[in-house]
């Protein structure tokens, strides 16, 4: 295992820095320091991948392997996918957990933790059967190690602080080395205060694609094929940095760090065979819905589902610490919402202790209110749809709860909503535009629904329905017999 740190003046500072606060503090904190320095030789990580980073929120385009066995590359949602090396017939990747900012959506930057300047990290794809060898550095304030989720590998590679392997100090880089066994969908996160560190983002995606000499009998050719994460953070209005002790109530919900309106949408033509490679890494389950079409479960961070067990489903529940891999004929044209089923998982930061004022005559507070704060609008009184077409003040950093505008008006979500966009001109994967997004569907004439206008007699007659008999109406009682069964003796 290297123990070297990432050649960089920064780091060097940070250890000088390190030493002078372990004087300040003790001859014990010195000691750790004068160590820690000791054990820094910048020089000897020449020979690890160049540090390749990525700071912006948009879905990069597939990674197209330059060397080794061939295959269709992921698109990861709002992210990217890491370069590697070849070396001496050994793929090569350096990763980097670092503190980062990330875009939630416009209008707010989390402060978080996370690989290669974003949250999550990159993607790893690989094929099976590929010699890998990852280098991680660690630029975090805290010891940290990479658990490589779902993957069959040597104990010692595992990635377990104090278990399999001493923890990766601040400074370090660990060099972790095992052979892609079996294809499917992955993840890689920290088993080192993870409490802490999943809470602040750091976790990726890990694709291993099977060997194109030996396919897999139950993994398909896709036209497309996307993964992203759950995660969850709560972070206070007008705050940057999550509560890492939160256990269940989270305030913002999203897809690769990214809230609607921030998430892309998932654009694909019409007849295409789409993946989708989803994992959740947040503390609770997600029952994730496509509208539109139907999808069945292909696969789990287990391995590929075997054809015969598979079942068409619209929702699919996703637990804690679990990939599902769903597939789907994208054969219906449109925009198709595609989310998570919890209501309160599709919308941005709110107060869930909030009362209910549905049929509170607010007025005469209003008026109190408003020499206070001039401008207070009343909200509730009739639900919270009008929250969306609402343009009010927030705290800076702050994310309105509901949001987005859609062609016939407010859309009203945040979260873990986007869209799938399927059209039938949009070219194909390869093609330049392949993944543009195609602007608004523009619904063919007398598909749309309509609303019915003032003398409009096309509705059934309400009258008609039968109705129940009113309080204290006299009712007709039906006499019931009913005779249990005699005894009866076993032969």
């Amino acid at each position: 295992m290297a123990t070297d740190p990432i050649p960089t003046m920064s780091n060097r500072r940070h250890f000088l820095s390190g030493a002078v606060q372990g004087a300040m503090g003790g001859a014990a904190l010195t000691a750790l320091a004068a160590a820690r320095a000791e054990a820094v030789r910048p020089a000897s990580l020449l020979a690890a991948p160049e540090l390749v980073t990525r700071r912006d929120a948009d879905s990069a385009e597939p990674l197209l392997p330059a060397t080794g066995p061939s295959y269709r590359p992921v698109r990861t949602l709002n992210g990217w996918t890491l370069p590697w090396r070849m070396k001496d017939g050994v793929k090569e990747f350096h990763l980097v957990a670092e503190p980062v900012e990330r875009e939630i959506a416009p209008g707010m930057v989390a402060r978080l933790w996370g690989y290669n300047g974003q949250s999550p990290g990159p993607t790893i794809e690989v094929v099976e059967g590929d010699r890998l060898r990852l280098f991680v550095t660690n630029r975090l304030p805290e010891p940290t190690t990479v658990h490589w989720h779902g993957q069959r590998l040597p104990n010692g590679q595992d990635g377990v602080a104090g278990l399999t392997q001493p923890a990766i100090a601040p400074g370090q880089t660990c060099v972790y080395e095992f052979t892609a066994r079996r294809a499917g969908t992955f993840m890689y996160h920290p088993h080192a205060d993870e409490m802490v560190q999943m809470a602040m983002g750091l976790m990726g995606s890990w694709v291993t694609h099977p060997h194109p000499s030996r396919p897999h009998p139950h993994i398909a050719q896709v036209d497309r094929d996307i993964c992203f994460l759950l995660n969850a953070y709560d972070i206070e209005p007008g705050a940057s940095q999550p509560k890492t002790n939160t256990m269940l109530d989270f305030n913002l919900w999203t897809w690769n760090s990214r809230a609607f309106p921030g998430i892309e949408p998932l654009c694909v033509r019409q007849g295409d065979r789409v993946r989708l490679r989803i994992g959740n890494l947040t503390m609770t389950n997600h029952p994730i819905h496509l509208h539109g079409m139907e999808f069945t479960v292909t696969g789990t961070d287990g391995g590929p589902v075997p054809p015969s067990a598979r079942w068409p489903e619209v929702t699919t529940d996703i637990g804690v610490g679990q990939m599902r891999q769903i597939e789907f004929i994208a054969d219906e044209e449109g925009d198709w919402s595609f989310h998570c089923h919890k209501s309160h998982h599709t919308m941005n930061a709110m107060g869930h202790n909030v009362p209910n004022l549905i049929g509170v005559n607010q007025k005469d507070l209003v008026k109190q209110i408003r020499q206070l704060v001039p401008g207070y609008m009343a909200m509730g009184d009739k639900g919270m749809h009008d929250m969306a077409d609402m343009s009010m003040e927030l705290p800076d950093n702050t994310l309105p709860m509901m949001t987005g505008d859609g062609p016939f008006g407010a859309i009203g979500m945040g979260g873990m909503f986007s869209l799938v966009k399927v059209r039938k001109n949009q070219p194909r994967v390869g093609q330049p535009g392949a993944w543009d997004d195609p602007g608004w569907y523009g619904q063919p004439a007398g598909t749309g629904v309509r609303f019915l206008q003032q003398g409009d007699t096309s509705a059934p007659d309400a009258r008609s329905a039968p109705t129940l008999a009113a309080p204290g109406a006299p009712t007709t009682t039906t006499e019931v017999t009913v005779r249990k069964p005699g005894s009866h003796v076993h032969p």
